[in-house]
């Protein structure tokens, strides 16, 4: 006889604006039980997960949770605000029977400084101090609402590992495919403000998720077929022609609101990319480039040849360089010593973790159009932008409304949306699959199988990377990048490992130094977000580089002249002081530049 739940949810109904976004939704956990909790964006995924948490009340339903049962939920967005270190917060997660060394022990084994204060931490140290305060305890049951969120490779491993050998039982959300696969076996699925359950875990999902819409495809023609036959008899049936038969215009009746109560699948996301003309055959040639800020070296030596057509996934641990290194290979940033060679015809669209490319004051749909009008060019093709956004999953009211208001997963799809209506043949995607649901993620990751150009994507999604790369640039100790064949899982054979954990002090704290070594005050305070000034000196700072770079070369050049002194003394002094104004200058610049870009991987990367 099963064991009666520890915790359970029933009947559970829950309305916002007039519109329901649950109704009548089950959950229930037993002990041990380990519950993937999937669904579309905005189905109620989180919503549940607070209500089994007791942190909102539910409309209607009834929660039951077994007397002296614990339960610890880790949000997606933790607050350690109150807490004047990391221990003390995570010890404050402790009950009165727990091993407070247990907190010590998890702290060490996530890199996390005990005595840290709060006010610093990047989004990746808050993910792994609220991680911490959940498993200390070794609660009886975890709901973990996307835990994997600001996680690099080892943490996300390292994760995994730990909650597989703990007893609590535990109900995950999650984007992270692979994730679900190794971890869970039973499946609740909410769909259209319902719940399922499937007694399997996550791998078998999808193909239970399918049959279904099928098994709902057919039921929906076979009523619509007699809900036909039956408006036929009513118009032409010799009875009808009578006297109306009362049971059967009943019978009609109910099967009408059979029909309209019936649940309909919501509209799917249509992806396509806008292709430019083909690039040439070679896309990047890197030849023995290097690059270091102050004494740490982030690339060293590297050569690669990318072509048309391949799609690189770049992997390692946070604080590695990975966005330095794609900002070398694009041309971004100049290397210290080597030569980055771009091909011809190259058309690059950028997705970029931080959503920086969003400016949250703009509209939905000025952000589509660049404020000119209401019509987007989309191959060639121009479309109201309203309906293009439907493509995406978003409403028509929300055209009108300003980036802010959206949530993460809403600003995913809209720089998506935004990336691949520009004609391109050479994509850049940094951690594109952050806040997507499981079938946006599919269909992206369609699209990039798919896409003629080239690709080149940084991703802690392990099941992403083996889908889609066909190469994998790893980064190794001391700047030292290797490139495998395949997808994540062939680099793992090849290699024998995966991704290694950078030493307890190499995250954050190193480029907090750093910045501090190029005189930077903010870097030390590490405040919530850069400013609009700082923004555009970061984005303007390396074409200003480029081109005192020029200037330099062209003044050596000139001043190369053996003759130039004894000829034209007035000149070459003139030459002399020019150039010593633009190294000056160029060396100033490459500082603000270095001390801006700590600053902002330090604050927005989430880098541990």
């Amino acid at each position: 006889m099963a064991s009666p739940p520890l915790l359970n949810l029933q009947s559970m109904g829950l309305t916002f604006g007039g519109a329901p976004i649950l109704d009548g939704v089950d959950l229930a956990v037993a002990a041990g039980e380990r519950i993937a909790l999937v669904g579309r964006n905005g189905s109620g995924k989180s919503t549940l997960l607070k209500m089994a948490a007791g942190l909102i009340e539910a409309d209607s339903g009834t929660r039951f949770i077994q007397p002296g049962a614990t339960i610890r939920y880790l949000p997606q967005e933790p607050d350690l605000s109150g807490y004047e270190t990391v221990l003390a917060y995570v010890e404050d997660g402790l009950g009165p029977g727990d091993d407070p060394y247990r907190a010590h022990v998890l702290l060490d084994a996530l890199s996390m400084e005990a005595h840290a204060s709060p006010v610093n931490l990047s989004g990746g140290e808050i993910r792994r101090a609220a991680l911490a305060r959940i498993l200390a305890p070794v609660p009886d049951i975890i709901l973990l609402d996307e835990p994997t969120n600001h996680l690099d490779l080892p943490a996300i491993n390292w994760l995994e590992q730990e909650l597989a050998q703990m007893r609590s039982a535990m109900v995950i959300i999650s984007h992270d495919r692979r994730f679900l696969q190794n971890l869970t076996r039973t499946t609740v699925w909410i769909d259209r403000g319902r719940s399922m359950r499937l007694e399997q875990g996550f791998a078998g999902f999808e193909v239970w998720r399918d049959q279904i819409f099928e098994q709902e495809e057919t039921e929906a023609h076979k009523l619509g077929r007699q809900i036909a036959r039956e408006e036929d008899w009513m118009r032409y049936g010799v009875t009808a022609r009578r006297k109306r038969n009362v049971r059967r215009v009943a019978e009609l009746q109910a099967l009408r609101d059979r029909q309209k109560s019936s649940r309909k699948p919501v509209g799917g996301v249509k992806m396509q990319a806008s292709m430019a003309d083909a690039s040439g055959e070679q896309v990047i040639v890197a030849d023995q480039i290097s690059k270091a800020f102050g004494d740490r070296m982030i690339v060293r030596d590297l050569s690669i040849r990318i072509l048309r057509g391949d799609r690189i996934g770049i992997i390692g641990p946070n604080g590695a360089g990975k966005t330095t290194l794609i900002n070398l290979l694009t041309g971004t940033l100049a290397p210290d010593k080597g030569e980055v060679r771009q091909g011809t015809r190259l058309n690059r669209a950028l997705i970029d973790q931080r959503r920086e490319l969003l400016d949250e004051r703009m509209t939905v749909t000025d952000v589509l159009t660049g404020g000119r009008g209401d019509s987007i060019e989309v191959n060639g093709e121009s479309r109201h932008v309203i309906g293009y956004l439907k493509d995406f999953l978003f409403l028509p009211e929300q055209a009108r409304q300003p980036v802010s208001a959206l949530s993460g997963g809403e600003r995913a799809r809209l720089l998506l949306a935004k990336a691949l209506a520009a004609q391109s043949n050479f994509l850049v995607l940094d951690e594109p699959t952050n806040d997507l649901d499981l079938e946006t993620l599919d269909l992206l990751e369609e699209l990039l199988c798919d896409y003629a150009g080239t690709v080149i994507l940084v991703s802690h999604d392990r099941d992403c990377l083996d889908r889609v790369c066909s190469a994998i640039l790893m980064a190794e100790e001391d700047g030292r990048w290797t490139l495998y064949a395949g997808g994540y899982s062939d680099m793992v054979a090849q290699r024998g490992e995966g991704v290694k954990a950078r030493g307890k002090h190499s995250g954050p704290s190193v480029k907090v130094q750093e910045a501090e070594s190029a005189g930077s005050e903010a870097g030390r305070k590490s405040s919530k977000r850069l400013g609009f000034k700082e923004k555009h000196a970061l984005e303007t700072l390396p074409a200003q580089m480029e081109a005192l770079g020029r200037d330099i070369a062209k003044i050596q050049t000139a001043l190369d002249d053996p003759d130039l002194f004894t000829r034209d003394r007035a000149r070459f002094d003139a030459l002399m002081k020019t150039l010593e104004e633009c190294q000056s200058r160029l060396s100033a610049h490459e500082e603000e530049w270095l001390r801006l870009e700590m600053l902002r991987e330090d604050i927005e990367k989430g880098e541990a």
